[in-house]
């Protein structure tokens, strides 16, 4: 395995544009995991598969043909080789479903594999919800960026999206397969009245303490 730089945190706590950023500035790939399972939820609805039933979930899982590439250092996720646009991908359907497909075990354990594929292949910062807790427990480079519920709801609106955040953060807290939590050993980092170059600066400062040459120009 490559190495990775995980950036965990609840919904529109700034994550992804962080781990983003971060990629850039070190040459990485970047892997948003959310979008894998946000793809797996589309081809649940678009084939009919009640997202309400675990069962039924778990079983089309198991024939999914679900994979991803990099397209310009950033992964792009594909079902039966065909990418999924990120349209369908935040649609109201899928925003109100994914929490629903994503605590099926038979669905975490799809996606986990395909993240770890990623990392065989590609130097990752990689973004979600268990990357440094489950995905990746042995990374020594650990992130959980927070933000207050009151903000993240506000820059979720901005985005033009309707879901509720408190009902996510629940969602993701309280389900039993791979709960959102802090990861043993991650940096917290509190992003409420933080721009991301802010957060990425910290970051940066905080891999340079141990035995990672940053490098490259900060933002």
């Amino acid at each position: 395995m490559n190495r990775v730089i995980s950036i965990d945190g609840p919904a529109a706590s700034g994550k992804s544009s962080v781990a983003k950023a971060l990629a850039k500035i070190l040459g990485w790939s970047f892997v948003n995991s959310g979008e894998f399972y946000r793809a797996t939820t589309w081809a649940m609805l678009d084939a009919g598969v009640d997202v309400d039933n675990e069962v039924a979930v778990a079983e089309a899982a198991g024939s999914l043909e679900l994979s991803a590439e990099m397209v310009d250092g950033i992964s792009q996720v594909t079902i039966e080789g065909k990418p999924v646009a990120s349209e369908l991908m935040s649609s109201p359907e899928v925003n109100g479903a994914v929490s629903k497909v994503a605590r099926v075990p038979a669905v975490r354990e799809l996606v986990v594999e395909r993240l770890r594929a990623l990392a065989d292949a590609y130097e990752v910062t990689m973004e979600g919800r268990d990357i440094g807790s489950v995905v990746f427990p042995e990374t020594p480079y650990k992130f959980y960026v927070d933000a207050s519920e009151e903000v993240r709801q506000q820059r979720r609106a901005a985005q033009g999206l309707t879901d509720q955040i408190a009902q996510r953060d629940r969602a993701d807290s309280q389900r039993k397969s791979a709960p959102l939590t802090i990861p043993q050993g991650a940096v917290i980092i509190d992003s409420s009245e933080m721009t991301i170059d802010e957060v990425v600066t910290e970051i940066g400062d905080n891999l340079e303490n141990g035995d990672f040459d940053f490098g490259g120009p900060r933002p």
